[in-house]
């Protein structure tokens, strides 16, 4: 369990002042200058140190990923952070930004120095109207105390943040068709290579990072890498925000060390399942795109990277999804299915198709139309969609059917019988 003296997020919950003075007041902007002054180098080391991986779902090495950009030339460094919070169950950033936009503004400070850019762009979900209010205003703030702008927190480099709205495109949240969308354009993915880091906005060297990454950022530094890597477990270090919804009996959003058993973390922070443990049918613990897990499995497994890949799911967001004995899972599975269908960009057609085939599938077995060889033919659908299209969309498509199938098959030929 996480110690109150470990937490990075202390006004998660919005009981204290967003702005400027309440965030100085926990300690942010606290000799950012000093930070600065370590040199780029030093910062990116500290950072592979740290251990820290991406939050957004991809978990790779923040400060590894830094590393990537190329030395100074003639095309300007761009960094990117989304906000773009599109996946269902996942509501960690939207509190950041909220209630600690302090946090993120001196961490895109911070990593702007570290990868040469002199701009950075906030690219938020459309539809967070309040946020983007509280990010702007913390900007204004942050320029207004010259925090931002020439000689940024007196660190003698240069700084401007800037935040753009998108209209609420769920493939807005990959990378590239982020940047597509900040240049005008559709938000289309792009193939890799060249990867952001080479030809990212505008052609230029340019990082994308999550919120959370980055609101880490200044916590870390100060406190040192070794603090951080302390936290978690081996390959998982540090502390995550942890989205808990669906049947339990107090949803949160709480931070915890990486590692925590996951009856652990429902039990203690979101008062358990609705109805009792034994009440439980299964959990989705990393945001929808993930496969789900049934209580068996749930009764021991660990919220980090390896654990949960051991068991064929994923991290991801981190947003835990429970669902207790009351649920239509193969309702639920196929809600998702539409979901991905419905935010396909269709340049790919394994995603462009394929999506739109597992969720007729699915509600022909909810509608008691299936036949037994319809559960083998999604299973074949969802593998020949992962892995076969330019972003990822594809795979969170194809997963959550293959969780259901994994583990829930019985149920599937039990209801297809019955129907017949």
């Amino acid at each position: 369990m996480l110690k109150d003296e470990d937490r990075i997020f202390k006004n998660l919950y919005g009981k204290e002042s967003w702005e400027l003075a309440g965030a100085r007041k926990r300690g942010d902007w606290e000799g950012t200058d000093t930070l600065i002054a370590k040199g780029r180098e030093t910062i990116i080391e500290e950072m592979i140190a740290s251990g820290l991986r991406g939050r957004g779902g991809a978990g790779f090495s923040t400060g590894r990923k830094w590393s990537f950009m190329p030395k100074p030339g003639k095309f300007p460094h761009y960094l990117v952070i989304n906000a773009d919070e599109s996946e269902p169950g996942t509501c960690k950033d939207r509190d950041i930004l909220r209630f600690e936009p302090h946090k993120l503004i001196e961490g895109a400070l911070i990593a702007g120095f570290a990868i040469n850019a002199h701009t950075g762009y906030i690219y938020i979900r459309g539809e967070f109207y309040k946020e983007a209010q509280h990010l702007q205003a913390a900007i204004d703030e942050a320029y207004k105390a010259r925090l931002l702008g020439k000689n940024a927190a007196k660190s003698g480099w240069d700084f401007d943040l800037y935040v753009h709205r998108g209209a609420g495109a769920y493939i807005c949240g990959e990378e590239t068709a982020q940047l597509s969308s900040l240049e005008g354009g559709k938000g289309l993915p792009r193939l890799k290579p060249p990867f952001p880091a080479i030809s990212g906005l505008y052609g230029c060297p340019t990082i994308i990072n999550n919120v959370e990454s980055i609101a880490v950022v200044p916590t870390i530094l100060r406190r040192g890498p070794a603090w951080f890597a302390g936290l978690g477990v081996k390959d998982s270090a540090g502390t995550k925000i942890f989205c808990i919804s669906g049947h339990v009996n107090t949803p949160c959003n709480v931070e915890e060390e990486l590692g925590i058993p996951l009856r652990t973390l429902i039990d203690t922070h979101a008062g358990g399942v609705r109805g009792g443990w034994d009440n439980l049918l299964a959990v989705i613990p990393g945001g929808s795109s993930v496969p789900l897990l049934p209580k068996e499995i749930c009764e021991s497994v660990t919220m980090d990277f390896a654990a949960l890949s051991a068991v064929k799911s994923g991290l991801g967001t981190a947003a835990v999804i429970v669902m207790d004995k009351s649920t239509d899972v193969v309702r639920a599975i196929a809600r998702l299915s539409r979901f991905y269908m419905h935010e396909s960009c269709g340049q790919c057609t394994p995603c462009r198709e394929g999506t739109g085939w597992m969720w007729r599938l699915l509600t022909r077995i909810i509608e008691g139309k299936a036949t037994l060889a319809d559960i083998d033919k999604l299973e074949d659908i969802s593998y020949q969609i992962e892995g076969r299209t330019i972003c990822a969309l594809g795979d969170a498509a194809a997963w959550p059917v293959q969780g259901l199938l994994r583990h829930f098959r019985p149920l599937l030929v039990e209801r297809i019988r019955k129907a017949a």
